[in-house]
């Protein structure tokens, strides 16, 4: 598996080996003494599933306590996939970085905790499978607006539409308001 920091170096791009016949192919998404070697040391505690059709905007989400580190990959689909730092005492706080994950690529992003995560799909529709270090904590539970000007992110957006939101993502605050990490 090829691990490539980002612009951000605890976020990890993660490419797997594919092992292609004519029957189609093989890869491990996840082992933990390879990944371990790369720094990604992770507990697991749940899977999530979600499937989402084309323009379709979730995030960027956070929970403040018990924060997650995810494992995320594309099994059917394309997306545009951020990550951004809520460490304020992080150097790059306040940063993001992004990637293209595709059923076709196989990559996927590791995300540590103290990080809010979206993504777009790009494709018709998108199924993202991720891992997740802690449980899912409704009352913790948070969303950082996704086009705060301030972060400036250049979703690629479907013919320049608007994305379909939740309620809730389209109420969440910017940076300057949003609840973040020591």
């Amino acid at each position: 598996m090829k691990v490539t920091p980002t612009d951000i170096p605890e976020v990890l791009v993660l490419e797997p080996t594919v092992h292609r016949d004519e029957r189609g192919f093989f890869l491990e998404s996840w082992r933990q003494d390879r990944l371990a070697s790369h720094g990604i040391v992770a507990r697991f505690v749940q899977d999530n599933h979600s499937h989402s059709i084309q323009g379709t905007l979730r995030g960027l989400h956070y929970q403040l306590e018990s924060p997650q580190g995810k494992l995320v990959r594309v099994v059917s689909g394309e997306v545009f996939d951020v990550a951004v730092d809520l460490r304020r005492s992080s150097s790059t706080f306040g940063r993001w970085v992004s990637g293209t994950l595709s059923s076709d690529n196989h990559r996927q992003l590791w995300i540590p905790p103290g990080f809010a995560h979206g993504f777009y799909v790009l494709s018709e529709s998108a199924d993202l499978l991720y891992k997740c270090t802690e449980y899912y904590a409704p009352a913790h539970d948070r969303t950082l607006k996704w086009d705060d000007p301030e972060l400036d992110i250049p979703w690629p957006l479907a013919s320049g539409r608007p994305p379909l939101l939740s309620a809730k993502d389209g109420a969440a605050p910017g940076l300057r308001d949003a609840p973040s990490y020591p």
